[in-house]
């Protein structure tokens, strides 16, 4: 371990109870993307330690979400080229659900509804940040910090502000959970698409006028099984029908049918091509017709020039920490899958744990400091 190395964890180490501490308000603190209202208190949690830090914090106001906190050094001009630190304060969990998966601390682990997904990575930011600050060793370029409260249902609002960023950003150190026990980084990751297919068929009586009826159950199925067909898991591309709703009555030829499909792939072409597949579609029942709607919501996080060589400064980082780190692809999007399109973009530098989305969320608490060690390194490295 570097002697910067070891300064950075011991100092960090030493603040763990601090960290803790944090956490603990902040998964105390429900936030689900759905309740807007509830980004407040987490947003009011996170604002006095940046402020603390010299941040000049602004909340940008939402229209389907609790808003956003952005935050800039205050001595800092506007357009001074940056690094950006992107996270989210909101959660997939309802108000309550504390009540039935509490807060709780098991060994090395803690447990709780956003602790790993991603409040524990928050406070790996924050602390980073605090322990260059207070080791006076300034970021190699000025941190600029994003916090929306809507990534969870697609970033309908913040989309904008995090491309805006990262056009000016030199790069995006994306502040999600790692992948597995291995604490793995994520530099790539799959594109996600929806799409809702509305048949449209003819009422009939099923018992006395079903010649007159034109069913768009029927339709439907063959669109489904058409889809289901572009599914290629040798290269990654998967295509979910996840939800079907249609007809009125058990008598009654079924005159609608909707289907709500989910896309993954792994490069734009493939994203690209999936989508003028569906696009495409054409009804094979006659007396039935197609509406297609939705698109491509996050484009592929890919593993471009830009990226593998910030991958490569984490990795020779990480062996001064005596860490052996590696990286992956998963099939969830983040908000790097925007980044990525504008600057060098490494995803997964947050916590160690599991569960994301899952009752069994947590994380492990003996890694708190060593991944905030290396955030911290990361924003002394040169630019990319």
């Amino acid at each position: 371990m570097t002697p910067l190395a070891n300064e950075l964890q011991t100092y960090l180490q030493g603040q763990q109870p601090a960290m803790l501490a944090l956490l603990r308000q902040l998964v105390l603190a429900e936030s689900p993307s759905s309740v807007p209202a509830a980004q407040g208190a987490v947003q009011a949690l996170l604002r006095p330690p940046l402020q603390a830090l010299g941040f000049r914090v602004d909340l940008i106001p939402g229209t389907q979400s609790g808003g956003m906190l952005l935050a800039r050094p205050g001595d800092a001009p506007t357009q001074t080229p940056g690094q950006l630190l992107l996270g989210h304060c909101d959660t997939v969990w309802p108000l309550g659900t504390l009540a039935h998966m509490p807060l709780a601390q098991e060994g090395n682990q803690l447990r709780g509804p956003g602790v790993f997904d991603m409040k524990a990575g928050l406070v790996q930011m924050l602390f980073a940040l605090q322990a260059l600050r207070e080791l006076g060793h300034p970021p190699a370029l000025t941190p600029v910090i994003f916090i929306s409260s809507d990534e969870e249902i697609g970033s309908p609002d913040s989309k904008e502000h995090i491309c805006r960023l990262a056009k000016e950003a030199n790069r995006a150190l994306i502040i999600e959970p790692a992948s597995g026990p291995a604490g793995k980084l994520k530099t790539a990751r799959k594109g996600t698409a929806q799409y809702e297919i509305l048949v449209t068929g003819r009422a009939a009586h099923a018992g006395l006028d079903p010649e007159k009826g034109v069913s768009a159950i029927l339709e439907m199925s063959h669109i489904v099984q058409k889809l289901f067909a572009l599914n290629d898991p040798a290269g990654g591309i998967s295509v979910n029908v996840g939800q079907i709703t249609g007809g009125t009555r058990p008598n009654v030829i079924a005159a609608e049918c909707r289907a709500v499909v989910d896309v993954r792939a792994p490069t734009l072409a493939d994203a690209r091509r999936i989508a003028s597949t569906i696009q495409a579609l054409q009804a094979q029942t006659p007396g039935t017709s197609l509406q297609i709607s939705g698109g491509i919501n996050r484009p592929p996080l890919e593993r471009t020039p830009a990226n593998q060589q910030l991958w490569h400064t984490a990795r020779h980082l990480g062996t001064q920490l005596d860490l052996s780190l590696e990286e992956t692809l998963v099939g969830g999007g983040s908000d790097g899958n925007f980044t990525s399109q504008y600057t060098a973009t490494l995803d997964g530098l947050g916590p160690v744990g599991d569960g994301a989305h899952a009752r069994h969320e947590f994380i492990y608490l003996d890694r708190l400091a060593e991944r905030a060690a290396l955030l911290a390194l990361l924003l002394l490295a040169p630019p990319v």
